[in-house]
């Protein structure tokens, strides 16, 4: 399946929404349906692994793993869902997804890109699944535009 790509400009500096998408801890903060994280190894940030847990409608918990494959400060994060030997394996094969970070100015243009592999008959599903995620990442972004500025306004509080 081809990747899913979505942009926004946030008003804010690539550090301020780096500090919010490299702390899987803040997930439940911007990314849709996050109830909570738990299980984050500590270190590195390249190979820490996390639990997230999403809430279905009807309030049931959904659990869903990953590992960061790749990091540089401020600029770009990548990770992977950990698939294999769970309910998850029966739909896809693999599912990764990418932030990019770029300065324009006091702004940052942020990309957020996901790419499935359906295994199976779901492969003819190709195209709910990527209005799906598109959805998904459009709703990211706005919830990551809302994380990032409320940090902003308590720092200036803070001042």
């Amino acid at each position: 399946m081809p990747r899913v790509v979505r942009r926004r400009r946030i008003p804010a500096s690539a550090g301020a929404v780096w500090s919010v998408v490299s702390d899987p801890y803040h997930l439940p903060r911007w990314w849709p349906g996050t109830s909570r994280v738990e299980n984050v190894t500590s270190g590195r940030l390249t190979g820490r692994k996390w639990t997230q847990v999403l809430e279905t409608k009807d309030g049931r918990g959904v659990r869903t793993d990953y590992r960061c494959t790749s990091a540089a400060q401020d600029k770009r994060l990548l990770f992977e869902q950990l698939i294999e030997g769970t309910p998850y394996a029966k739909t896809l094969k693999e599912a990764t997804t990418e932030i990019r970070l770029e300065p324009q100015g006091p702004e940052t243009e942020v990309t957020l890109a996901r790419e499935l592999q359906l295994r199976g008959l779901n492969r003819l599903g190709g195209f709910m699944f990527r209005r799906a995620t598109g959805r998904i990442l459009s709703e990211a972004l706005s919830g990551l535009e809302t994380a990032v500025g409320t940090d902003r306004s308590l720092e200036g509080a803070a001042s």
